[in-house]
């Protein structure tokens, strides 16, 4: 991962690309997750950077922790993740595009063509 090219932290990278890979159904539930130390090499970054992202994934119930065992993906991640996730884009990412938008006068039909162009893949 590129982590220099994102001005978000990068326990957040981070924390989102497992997300994504939970959402592409690349881990399944129940599945245990690589160590933090494992993580940190595969991904090039301190082991405190891996261990914040797996204290968030922990404190929504994304995964879920065996003592002595490690970390694995909770049945309802996928849930969670999506209800976090939408929220997230109708909260945040939505009104701010909508600023951006009204700034650049598109219309409301210029950005539903685009975007229906952009779903169909």
């Amino acid at each position: 991962m590129d982590f220099q090219s994102n001005a978000q932290p990068i326990f957040l990278q981070i924390y989102d690309w497992l997300c994504d890979k939970v959402l592409r159904g690349e881990i399944k539930p129940d599945e245990q997750l690589p160590s933090v130390r494992e993580l940190a090499v595969e991904l090039e970054v301190n082991p405190n950077t891996v261990m914040r992202t797996i204290e968030r994934l922990l404190q929504q119930e994304i995964i879920y922790s065996k003592r002595g065992k490690g970390n694995f993906l909770a049945e309802k991640a996928p849930q969670i993740i999506n209800e976090v996730r939408t929220r997230r884009l109708l909260d945040e990412k939505l009104p701010a595009l909508a600023a951006e938008l009204r700034l650049l006068n598109f219309s409301p039909d210029d950005v539903k063509t685009r975007l229906e162009e952009l779903m169909k893949g």
